[in-house]
């Protein structure tokens, strides 16, 4: 699989339904039936801005991820990208294909 570009859109998967808890939050996709906890809600927030913002890195730095720590989230946003958590976004904000 190629590196997690943090240049490019993402957004969750259609399929995942996202469950705040007092820790960060539980991850589950409808259609492979993994789940996935975060533990750091600084990466919540980064993943719920996902598809509201150009781009990984501008989710994270919404969500007040500096940019010393990128590195740390990047690794957690492939991990989520690879369990196809997070997919690429279109240019018309959809899944893309």
């Amino acid at each position: 699989m190629p590196a997690f570009d943090m240049d490019r859109p993402w957004t969750l998967h259609p399929q995942v339904a996202v469950r705040p808890e007092p820790f960060g939050a539980l991850l589950y996709h409808f259609g492979t039936r993994r789940l996935s906890f975060l533990k750091d809600r600084r990466l919540l927030d980064a993943v719920r801005l996902l598809a509201d913002r150009p781009s990984a890195t501008a989710a994270c730095t919404a969500a007040g991820i500096g940019d010393g720590e990128l590195t740390r989230y990047r690794g957690a946003l492939a991990t989520l990208a690879t369990s196809h958590m997070i997919v690429e976004r279109n240019s018309q904000g959809g899944e893309a294909t």
